[in-house]
This record gives structure tokens, sequence and C-alpha cells, in this order.
């Protein structure tokens, strides 16, 4: 114990001048501080294509005996036949579920679980999703599983049965939330009858009507090789990696997809405001405003990004933050974003705040996307918004999986290949009047539809004195359920 101590006292006197050496090179204030300029280049990835056109990204780490597979396939629940909504979330589910020719869901569950691997598919509104990892040593497990559900999955019917099921509950559940309620309708409100407008687990009434032909033709329709984008990341050789996916998938024949043609959407180069009102009987209302938003692939992306961080996006340091939550203190969580899409997304900005201050917070709000369009934001702001696009880039790659994920991402929405080498640039490029030029481009502080469910006894004021109000119905999914269950 005393050999401990006085040991402990000699570092302690041994660390303390070198302490008091290094502080005393210390600027006085932190923002004096000065870095190495960060340097990152871009993890390379390997591209090939099978000859039925299979596209597949490779990227090879040998750190941890595992492997990561990621499919993304062009399909989506913006294909559902109006009469059959529900189709392909229904599809994406069952394709795992219910199995292969070989093997039940349950069978291939037991050998999944037994030796800690995963196999996983869905299909979500624009894009299908099939995923797999295990360890580098049960490849010749795990693969093949991957490969027939795939291509061949078998749709058992009791699945089928099992998830419709599942799927009526959650509409009959629709309006157990309100935030549910207000994203919802607000989807509805401005894309009108685009596909973009359904919910991809469809409605009551055609989710009853699906067959199990119906999932096999959908399934057989959009999976072909030609329409899947494959990464692999991991412990793998990569000449031996692709004989072996060759062998797997080269007979799987290639086929032209017929993509129904979709509805434009709606033409908002004059957008129309509104107010949208839904009834609920709540101690606080649920607020989603906004429009039409931006394309994914337009030039003005990125601008756009790092003004909304300015303005809804960046947590505690925007606009919306600190003008509702931080001054007024009128709701726990207030942002704005743009959600974008294979074609126009949305703007949106949301807030949940007491009955009693509704229309204050959604004056504030709209003040603060006025403000923006109407002068250009602080050296400040800009400053502080390029730092944390140009910081927190390099964490979208801290594993391999993730790198090759990006990969297969840029394949899938069409950017160009050099899309993420030239981020950090066109970041740093971005300027004051580039924020105040795509603020008035893309936003539309006078033609703001506004959804609100809530209870207007309380509110404190007129919703008229925010525009043309529309008093609007909440479904009863429940009634619509039982409806479409009645022999």
């Amino acid at each position: 114990m005393m050999k401990r101590s006085v040991l402990s006292r000699l570092l302690f006197v041994c660390v303390i001048p070198s302490f008091v050496v290094f502080a005393a090179d210390l600027p006085e204030h932190p923002r004096d501080l000065t870095y190495p300029e960060l340097s990152f280049t871009m993890p390379d990835v390997s591209r090939t294509a099978l000859d039925n056109g299979l596209l597949i990204y490779f990227r090879e780490d040998h750190n941890l005996p595992v492997l990561d597979f990621y499919a993304i396939i062009r399909v989506g629940a913006i294909y559902d036949p109006l009469d059959k909504m529900g189709l392909a979330s229904l599809t994406g589910e069952v394709m795992r579920t219910g199995g292969t020719r070989e093997q039940t869901g349950e069978q291939i569950d037991e050998i999944l679980e037994f030796i800690g691997a995963s196999v996983e598919s869905s299909i979500e509104q624009e894009r299908g999703i099939a995923r797999m990892g295990c360890l580098s040593k049960d490849l010749d497990t795990v693969l093949p599983i991957f490969a027939e559900i795939l291509m061949q999955p078998e749709f058992r019917q009791e699945k089928i049965d099992l998830c419709k099921k599942e799927v009526l509950e959650s509409i009959r559940r629709r309006n157990d939330q309100p935030g549910d309620i207000v994203e919802r309708e607000f989807q509805r409100i401005v894309y009108g009858d685009h596909p973009y407008a359904r919910p991809v687990e469809g409605e009551a009434n055609t989710v009853v009507a699906i067959q199990r032909q119906d999932l096999i033709d959908f399934h057989r329709r959009y999976y072909v090789p030609n329409n899947i984008i494959l990464g692999i990341a991991g412990d793998f050789d990569t000449t031996e990696m692709s004989a072996r996916l060759k062998d797997k998938f080269g007979s799987w024949e290639r086929r032209d997809v017929p993509f129904p043609d979709l509805p434009d959407l709606p033409d908002e180069s004059v957008p129309e405001g509104g107010v949208f009102y839904f009834p609920k009987d709540l101690t606080q209302s649920n607020i989603r405003m906004g429009h039409l938003g931006i394309r994914r692939t337009d030039e003005d992306y990125i601008p756009v990004r790092i003004m909304n961080f300015i303005l809804g996006g960046g947590s505690f340091s925007s606009r919306m933050m600190s003008g509702v939550r931080s001054n007024e203190g009128l709701a726990y969580s207030v942002y704005s974003q743009f959600e974008p899409k294979r074609d126009r997304g949305l703007f949106i900005a949301h807030a949940e705040t007491k009955s009693e201050s509704t229309l204050r917070a959604i004056t504030l709000m709209k003040n603060e996307i006025r403000r923006i369009c109407e002068e250009p934001v602080s050296e400040q702001e800009l400053s502080t918004a390029k730092d944390s696009f140009l910081n927190q880039f390099v964490f979208h790659f801290t594993t391999t999986r993730n790198i090759v994920e990006q990969r297969v991402e840029l394949e899938y929405e069409g950017l160009p290949e050099d899309y993420l080498d030239t981020f950090c640039d066109k970041v740093s490029k971005v300027t004051r009047d580039d924020i105040l030029r795509v603020a008035k481009k893309w936003l539309h502080p006078d033609s703001l539809r506004i959804v609100i469910v809530g209870n207007a006894e309380n509110f404190d004021g007129a919703l008229s004195d925010l525009g043309a109000v529309h008093e609007m119905t909440i479904r009863d999914y429940a009634a619509e359920v039982d409806s479409a269950l009645k022999p």
C-alpha cells in the first residue's frame, strides 16, 4: 500500500510540470484554437456486372471475419395497382417469412439463428431492400438462402394470411397517434392523387383483395437481375466472390421491366396554400406545414440542405428551434426538412405545442420561413452550417458496410459517380447569396399548406387568421377494416 502511494505521488509530480508547460501554450479562448486541415480520401469500391445485368459493388475488409450484402431493387409501393394497394409491402415481407421452395420461413429462421446470421427483405415506397449478414465462414450456408429468397420465394399461403392480418390491424390503429395523422394527411393534401400520397401498407379493402398469385406476379415482374444493384462488404476475396455470385445468380434470366406510367405531380408553380384542420380532442396540437420540395438529383440540393440547416434542420442552432423553443418555450421539438424523392419530395416544417399556443407557434415558424427568403443569413450561421456538413461527412464512411451502401445508393439514385468526391468542395463553395437564391426559389411562405390536428376550442385565436380554412374529417379506419372483413 505504501509503495503504491509513493509511486502515485511521484507520477503526479512528474505529470504536473509537463501539463503546466502544455497549458501555457494554449490560447486564451477555445475559439482561437487551430487545427490541421482535415484530409479525407474517398475509399475505393470496385464495380462489375454479370452478363444478365446484375450490378455488383465490392469492397474487401479483412479486419473482422464478417460479410454484409445489401441489395436495392427498383420497385416500390408507387407501382401498386389502385385496387391492390399494399401489394408491394406485402410481397417484400412474405418473400422472407414465406420461405423458399426447399425451406419454410421457420426452418430458415432456425438455421440463421443458430449461426448468428440474418437475411431480410422489404419493399418501401420507392425501393425494395434485401440484406444479408453472416460470418465469412458461413457464406456457403447463408448465400444460397439469400439467393433463393431473391429469385424463388415460395409465398406460402399461411404467411400471406398472417401478414394481411397484421397489416389490417396496423390500419385499424392508424388514428392512435396524432403525429401519424398529421403526417399522413399532409402527404395526401400536398400530393393529391399521386401514388406518393398513398400509404405503403395500402387500404383495408385493397389488402383484403390481394391473393397469392398477385404476389407471385408482382415479384416476377420486378425481381430480375438487371433491376437489382448489389453491394458486398467484408472478409472475402473479390475474384472468388465474383465466381460464387456468377454461380448463384448467373443463370437468372434477364428481362425488361414494364414499369407503369406514373401520373404527373400536382402543378405547383404557384402552390395553393390554406389551413386544413382535423378536429381531435387533444391538449396539444400537431402541426405540419409545407409544400412540394426538391428532387434528390437537382443541382440546388446541396445549398438547399445547408439553407434548411439554418432554418430548422440544425437542431438547437436552427432559427426555428431558437425562436419557438429556446426563446418562447412553445415546443419541445420544432424542425424543418426537405424530404427528397426520385421526383419532387416535400418541404416540411413540424411542431407540437399546447393548444393555447397553436397560432403563435405557427406564426413564428412562418416568420422564419419568410425571413430566410427575404434577407441574407449571417456569416456565422453559414459557417456553422457548412462546418457541420463537412465535419459529419467522414462519419458516413465509418465502416466498410457504410462505404459500399453509399455507392449502391448513388447508383440507384442516378447521381454522378464523383458525387461523394466533390461533395465537400461543393459545400465549401456555398455562399450567402446561394442561400438567399435557393430560399426564394424553393420556399413559398405565402402558399404553405398548414395541417393541424387538435382542439380548436382552446386555440389562441381564429384559424382564419392564417388563411382559408378547410375543416376536415378523420377517417374511421377501424370501421373500414370491419367493413372490408365482412363476408
